[in-house]
């Protein structure tokens, strides 16, 4: 029993610092989102080396002559530019005009003005999700530490527990209120941001596995402490049996003889082993009628 205890705490534990890790991971990566943007493209500039596909070419030597275009039928090139882009709850980040870095901008310049509580709501709820994650942690530790009694040790459990439910339960409410906002900003947002074709990204999932271990760890911990409370209170409940026995066999005045006996009733007469039991159903009785105010025997 003391190793299965301890091996849930250590489940309980590990379950907590995965879901800890894979929360700052995706708290702190803008790939929460991921799509396309349909824009025109610029004209070329410079001297043309070697073909650019993201540019319009020009069909004369003077760049700054811009009625000189070539036309898109005459190429067979598309009019239009994809460009990348990924978003997430500090940044949203597109592809430059030559296809190669990445320009950033914050994420609640991009949101509508407002709906941008929404968007604060979250990061609230998500700062909030990984510092009760860290305390629960943080107990869970403490109370592996062997200069605490069981009891101290059920109260850290207790509140390891909590703190990771809890954590589990805002890191969700921040999940859907990105969703949300990401969405609103999407239908309402900019008009030179907003995507063609989007979907969501590796540092979302991340954000959900890291909710999946944090309430698989909240239910471990809880596990531990209710299945502790309830081994403690059957172990009570026998004590007190047995005392209760103990006392009417003295009150009755049973020779020492048999009180080996009520140990062991099947080698007992058939008399015995009923007294035995009238002893014992008293004992349940007066123990249920304890909660009434009766003395206990």
């Amino acid at each position: 029993m003391g190793l299965q205890h301890a091996q849930r705490a250590s489940l309980a534990l590990i379950l907590n610092y995965v879901a800890l890790a894979l929360a700052i991971s995706a708290v702190t990566t803008s790939y929460w989102c991921e799509g396309t943007r349909k824009v025109v493209k610029p004209f070329c500039t410079g001297p043309v080396t070697v073909q650019q596909s993201y540019c319009i070419r020009f069909n004369s030597s003077n760049i700054n002559d811009t009625r000189l275009v070539q036309y898109i039928y005459e190429t067979g090139e598309e009019k239009f530019l994809m460009r990348k882009f990924h978003a997430g709850i500090w940044f949203s980040c597109e592809q430059t005009v030559d296809l190669i870095g990445f320009n950033c901008r914050e994420f609640l310049e991009i949101a509508p003005d407002h709906e941008r509580g929404v968007l604060w709501l979250c990061i609230v709820a998500e700062s909030l999700y990984i510092s009760l994650l860290f305390t629960g942690g943080t107990l869970m530790v403490i109370e592996m530490c062997p200069c605490f009694n069981m009891m101290n040790r059920l109260k850290l459990n207790a509140f390891a527990a909590l703190c990771t439910a809890l954590s589990g339960l805002f890191g969700m409410v921040a999940h859907m209120m990105f969703t949300t906002s990401f969405q609103l900003a999407v239908s309402m947002g900019p008009e030179d941001w907003r995507p063609k074709t989007w979907d969501y990204s590796w540092s979302y999932f991340l954000a959900w596995g890291s909710f999946v271990t944090c309430m698989g760890s909240a239910v471990t911990a809880l596990n531990r402490y209710t299945k502790t409370i309830i081994k403690f209170k059957f172990k009570w409940q026998t004590i007190e049996k047995k005392l209760c026995i103990k006392q009417k066999i003295l009150e009755l005045d049973v020779p020492e003889d048999l009180w080996y006996i009520t140990s062991f009733p099947g080698q007992a007469d058939q008399h015995t082993v009923l007294s035995m039991n009238g002893i014992e159903s008293f004992c349940i009785n007066s123990t249920l009628l304890d909660n009434e105010g009766r003395e206990y025997c």
